[in-house]
């Protein structure tokens, strides 16, 4: 918090953010998808409240705002690196961990942002219990309902909602390295990625029931040299700015996805 306030030329308020937000090219009626970093903002008065009211604010309820609220607890504990379990805790986690539930179950390893705008009135959650996305705004039900459990990344997920929508991501002092859209590239590349399956106790009609679910073997080592070369490639699709004392960018979701699919086949092995 001292370094927040120590690099903050002012209070960030929600009117500076707004602000911020129309100078960058945010509009009312706009389909964003947003990434975000509350600590890249300078010091926020009132914190991620202060974020999400100001996005509501610029975007409108004519519009639509969506945000990743992954909770990754509920992946397959085999797999887990940083840091790993034990192997004889594995079964444990799998069959003991409370049902996944859309409006309790907290986000995961994607910042203070989405774990405060999941719990706003309005805001509707998919039921993906590891990929999950909220949204609010006009178009916010549909771009959330029938999140598909197979392949929770690809043509059945909100990132293809967005997609389907023109949508824009808004990077809020993020880069690429953590832009989820790639993964909807990587379903629509013309490559053998590999599947793998999950299981994971969901509720089902108020009753908890154990799903296995498949999904590829999504990569995101990559990402951010994908990233670096899209925005060589094609600067027209950027808009870049500050938000706060943050970095911000504004880029064309479909433009990097297109672009995403097709580098993904020329560059991976």
């Amino acid at each position: 918090m001292k370094e927040r306030i120590e690099r903050s030329d002012e209070p960030i308020t929600p009117e500076r953010i707004a602000s911020d937000l129309c100078d960058l090219g945010v509009e009312p009626g706009d389909t964003l998808l947003v990434h975000s970093s509350l600590s890249s903002l300078g010091w926020v008065t009132a914190g991620q409240p202060a974020v999400v009211d100001a996005l509501m604010e610029v975007v409108t309820s004519e519009g639509t705002i969506v945000m990743p609220t992954h909770s990754t607890q509920y992946s397959d504990p085999s797999r887990w690196r940083n840091p790993p379990v034990p192997d004889d805790w594995e079964d444990v986690i799998r069959t003991e961990r409370p049902a996944y539930r859309p409006e309790v179950t907290p986000t995961w390893n994607v910042g203070a942002i989405p774990e405060c705008f999941r719990t706003y009135p309005d805001v509707r959650r998919s039921r993906h219990p590891s990929y999950s996305f909220a949204a609010w705004g006009a178009d916010a039900e549909s771009v959330v309902t029938d999140h598909s459990y197979d392949h929770g990344l690809g043509e059945e997920s909100p990132l293809a909602e967005v997609y389907d929508r023109d949508g824009t991501i808004l990077m809020l002092g993020t880069d690429h390295d953590t832009n989820t859209s790639f993964h909807l590239a990587e379903h629509r590349a013309d490559r053998d990625q590999g599947v793998s399956t999950q299981t994971t106790p969901v509720l089902e009609d108020g009753e908890r029931e154990m799903i296995t679910f498949e999904q590829l073997e999504y990569d995101a080592d990559d990402f951010p040299e994908v990233g670096r070369d899209f925005e060589d490639d094609r600067p027209e699709a950027v808009t870049r700015g500050t938000v706060g004392m943050a970095d911000a960018k504004l880029v064309s979701q479909r433009a990097i996805v297109d672009y995403g699919a097709e580098w993904f086949e020329k560059n991976r092995d």
